[in-house]
């Protein structure tokens, strides 16, 4: 993807505590002279610098996996629409600003590794237990080895190892502090899905020194 310097993540500081509050998201596989690249929208665990998910052994991604191992994962979240009048302050004519999205985006790009029950016994369950913890923290749950031991086998384990992150925060880095302010008042006001997070994203990049270049 295209990132601007002003819309460029702020370092893992930014970008893992990203992921780490939206973790779904799309894993592209391209495999080997495909038309198309596979792609399956899925919950994901981000710990450490591994992803941890699981998908049904029918999917077609592990065919791809097969032909290629390495592989992309997409997340994109916390998006708002900015309408043209929000980006007029003062006695800018609101008629004349441009429309915009503002949203946050990060991709992981590494090399998969897939655990089967048939040749791993017991590496489906260990990924099924690390989901569940993230998931569901502090809440009683039946282990999945011993209350699903033959479920298991219908399902199979995916594990990345994440070699470069490409973030991008594309909230208003282009305009000063005053027009940022301006669209986060309105953001706002609007309360609509997506906005006070936008907004909140806009807060803590100015106040993190994210300045128009």
């Amino acid at each position: 993807m295209y990132t601007a310097p002003v819309d460029a993540t702020l370092g893992e500081a930014e970008w893992r505590p990203f992921v780490e509050a939206h973790q779904f998201g799309h894993l592209v596989a391209s495999g080997r002279d495909r038309d198309v690249p596979v792609v399956v929208p899925t919950q994901f665990v981000l710990d450490g610098d591994t992803v941890w998910l699981h998908l049904v052994r029918a999917n077609p991604v592990f065919a791809a996996l097969a032909e290629n191992p390495k592989v992309l994962l997409s997340v994109a979240a916390d998006w708002a629409f900015i309408p043209s009048a929000w980006k007029a302050t003062g006695d800018e004519d609101p008629e004349l600003g441009i429309p915009t999205t503002y949203y946050g985006a990060v991709q992981l790009i590494g090399t998969a590794t897939v655990h089967d029950e048939e040749t791993e016994p017991g590496g489906v369950a260990a990924i099924l237990r690390r989901q569940l913890a993230a998931f569901q923290p502090g809440t009683p749950v039946a282990d999945p080895e011993v209350a699903h031991p033959k479920k298991l086998h219908a399902i199979v384990g995916i594990s990345i190892a994440i070699e470069t992150v490409s973030a991008k925060f594309k909230y208003g880095g282009n305009v000063d502090e005053a027009h940022r302010l301006a669209v986060v008042d309105r953001l706002a006001a609007r309360d609509g899905p997506g906005d006070a997070a936008a907004a909140g994203h806009v807060l803590r990049r100015l106040a993190a020194g994210r300045d128009r270049d």
